[in-house]
Order: structure tokens, then C-alpha cells, then sequence
């Protein structure tokens, strides 16, 4: 089966009825400030369309973890109110998820009107492991829509979660796949089923931990995987060389070494940097040095020095990995790029995409981050992710519940 489509939605009328719409509202912030709003611009088309259709609009969302409970470092109040300074219809907050403030608003919304209900991971039962909880939790959701009502999934950072908002209440209401998961899913497609060779990933981050499922998937099916951020340092040590005092998963240099011996029998080349940039401590303003990737001890900080980033010859050859690709998927930064002195390998990259004839997907999360930060736009890239965790998921070739009941 195939989901079906917001446009058969729209098709069918939806004027005078009310939507449930699952949003990703899931940005940063800063106290009260929105310092990415990426998430809120790709969730507003759909939240529109249906607008303009007539449709009353309810919808659910989460921010954060919090802990089953309000939590006010957590409410929707700066995502809404970054929402209403983008749209061009009427939307509010309710005061809650499924209280007498959801209710109340709900029950008041005319054609066109937009209504966003609290967290929903405000209630316990959103992220439960009791079917019944979720289920009920659901149930509550589904009766602010009424006798009419029906269901758009329009937040692919939050497919891989069997959550009440996310998969409970596609059972219980006629569902239909948002424009932004069907985008999502179908550029995906093409790095899984469809992609065009060479196929270039690039894979950064903190830990090779969180990455060892994709990689595994990608074994045979990339062609070259370039290694950065916090992770090169675990491959580095499983080819034999020291890191000093840098982030090294040593439990997961055995499993790294398999990989590289499988990836040379499979046809893919990991590709580890030659160089790095090595600090005295992690800070902004910490002393720092360029030096081999065979010798990061051998730094002015010996066993001390931190790598904090690829290096300008690793962050060149990169460079040339990715402007001879067709195909590139780019998950993870190359460094702490938060810190100027050590964002030069990300954005290396970055511009490396921009200038490439290849697809191009950024896959979210921090590296959806790293490209607004360091100055890119959007449009500069063939797809920035909205879904961090979600792609990698995918792309691991896990079963997406999000995703699988929609296909009912």
C-alpha cells in the first residue's frame, strides 16, 4: 500500500473540518529566541495550505524532553510566536495539550484558523510504552476534531518514534502524508534505492556510536565515506595512532576496525584525515595547532591537545571527494563549529556542496545547524533534512512506525 496524499486530502474538501496536523516545532533555543527556525519555515506550507482551504486547524508538537509533565523551558510559546510572525493566517496557543484551554480555543476556531496545542510531550502518555496509555492519550487528540476529522503527518523529525501524536492517531483517523514527509521520503529514496554513483557520505559528529548502524547499512552501497568530527579520533586509533587527550570511544575501536576491513571487501573506502587542528582545552579561545593525524601527541600540548577539527589538507581533499560525487548525503559536522577557530572543516564542506553538480542532502540536526550558522541558505543545497535521527533511521533500514501506519 501507499500513504495517502495531503493533496487527496484537500481533494476530498476540507473546509469547516478539522485537521490534526503533527508539526516538527523541535528548534533550538536560546532562553526565549528561536536561533534556528529551519524546522518552523518547512512545517508552515502544509499548515498553510490547509488554511487556505478552509480547514481548522489543530496542531501537535513537541519541544525538548521533557519529563511527562509542563515544563516552561519547554513550551511551544517561542516556536508559536515565531509561527504567527511567518504566517499569513491567525494562529495561538492553547494553554495545554488536551485540556479546557485546548478545548475551549478549539471549539472556537472558524475556517482558516490555526490553533497549536501545547508540548505534547507535556502529557506522559505521548512517549509511553503502554499501548493502552498511548491509545488513550489519542483518543483525547482525536476528539477535538469532532465527527469529520482527519490526520496529517507532517513531521518527519519525529517518524521513528512510536508516539501517541505520531502513530496513535493515524489508527484512529482517516491519515494522509504532509508535502514535507513525502519530500523527505522521497529523497531518501534516492540514497537508498535510486542514487546515483559516485555516492559520497559524509559522517561527523561527536561519538561513532550513534553511527554504527548506518554505517553498517552504507557498507557496499557508498562508494567513499569521508570521517570527521569527534568520531575520527575512534577510527584513528583503530588504524593505530594516538589521540592525546581527544574524544575516543575505545569499547568501539574493535567494532571500527571490522568495518574497515569490511568496507575494503564490500568496494567502499573510508577515507580518514591526514591532518587535524589540535587545542590546548575546548574553549573558543583555546591555543591551537595544525598538525598529522599520526601525530596529534607530538602537538605543542602532548598528551593533553584536543582535536577539535579536520584539518585545511583533510578539509581540501574532502572538498574534491564531494565535487566528483553524483550523489552526497552529509550527516554530522567535521569539528566544533560552534567555536570559530575550529568551524573552518565544516565549512569546507558546506561550500564544497554548494559548488558540486552532485545531489545533495544535509541531513539535519546539527548539521542543518552548522550550514544557517556559518552563513549558508537553504536554497544552496539540493534538501536540508528536517530529521536527524529519522534519516539516519531510514537510512539504517529500520521500519519507521510514523511512516508504516500511514501505508494502512
Amino acid at each position: 500500500m501507499t500513504s495517502h496524499t495531503l493533496n487527496e486530502l484537500i481533494a476530498e474538501g476540507v473546509r469547516g473540518r478539522y485537521i490534526l496536523v503533527r508539526s516538527d516545532l523541535n528548534v533550538p533555543l536560546d532562553g526565549s529566541t528561536v536561533t534556528d527556525d529551519g524546522r518552523i519555515k518547512a512545517s508552515l506550507p502544509v499548515i498553510e495550505k490547509l488554511s487556505d482551504a478552509g480547514a481548522r486547524v489543530l496542531v501537535t508538537a513537541h519541544l525538548g524532553r521533557p519529563k511527562g509533565a509542563p515544563e516552561a523551558k519547554y513550551s511551544l510559546k517561542p516556536a508559536v510566536a515565531r509561527l504567527a510572525e511567518l504566517a499569513p493566517f491567525r494562529v495561538r496557543l492553547a494553554a495545554d495539550t488536551v485540556g479546557e484551554s485546548a478545548k475551549e480555543l478549539a471549539g472556537a476556531l472558524e475556517d482558516g484558523d490555526v490553533l497549536v496545542l501545547e508540548n505534547v510531550r507535556f502529557d506522559a502518555r505521548e512517549t509511553s510504552k503502554d499501548d493502552a496509555e498511548r491509545g488513550a492519550f489519542a483518543d483525547e487528540l482525536v476528539a477535538l476534531t469532532g465527527d469529520n476529522g482527519a490526520f496529517v503527518d507532517d513531521a518527519f523529525g519525529a517518524v521513528h518514534r512510536k508516539h501517541a501524536s505520531v502513530y496513535d492517531v493515524a489508527t484512529k483517523l482517516p491519515s494522509y502524508q504532509g508535502d514535507l514527509v513525502h519530500t523527505e521520503v522521497e529523497v531518501l529514496r534516492k540514497l537508498t534505492t535510486e542514487t546515483q554513483r559516485p555516492y559520497v557520505v559524509v559522517l561527523g559528529g561527536s561519538k561513532v556510536s550513534d553511527k554504527l548502524a548506518v554505517i553498517d547499512n552504507l557498507l557496499g552501497k557508498a562508494d567513499t565515506i569521508l570521517v570527521g568530527g569527534g568520531m575520527l579520533f575512534t577510527f584513528l586509533a583503530a588504524v593505530g595512532h594516538k589521540v592525546a587527550g581527544s574524544l575516543l570511544e575505545a569499547d568501539q575501536i574493535p567494532v571500527v576496525q571490522d568495518y574497515l576491513k569490511r568496507a575494503s571487501d564490500a568496494g567502499t573506502a573510508f577515507v580518514i584525515p591526514t591532518d587535524v587542528v589540535v587545542a590546548s582545552r575546548f574553549a573558543a579561545d583555546a591555543e591551537h595547532e595544525v598538525v598529522a593525524a599520526d601525530a596529534i601527541e607530538d602537538s605543542s600540548f602532548g598528551a593533553t591537545g584536543i582535536g577539535l577539527d579536520i584539518g585545511p589538507v583533510s578539509a581540501a581533499a574532502f572538498a574534491e571527494q564531494i565535487k566528483a560525487a553524483k550523489t552526497v548525503f552529509w550527516n554530522g559536522p567535521m569539528g566544533v563549529f560552534e567555536f570559530e577557530a575550529f568551524s573552518d572543516g565544516t565549512r569546507a564542506i558546506a561550500q564544497a556542496l554548494t559548488e558540486t553538480p552532485a545531489f545533495t542532502v544535509v541531513g539535519g540536526g546539527d548539521s542543518a545547524a552548522a550550514v544557517r550558522t556559518l552563513g549558508f541558505e537553504d536554497s544552496q543545497f539540493g534538501h536540508i533534512s528536517t530529521g536527524g535521527g529519522a534519516s539516519l533511521e531510514y537510512l539504517e533500514g529500520k521500519d519507521l512506525p510514523g511512516l508504516s501506519v500511514l501505508d494502512r
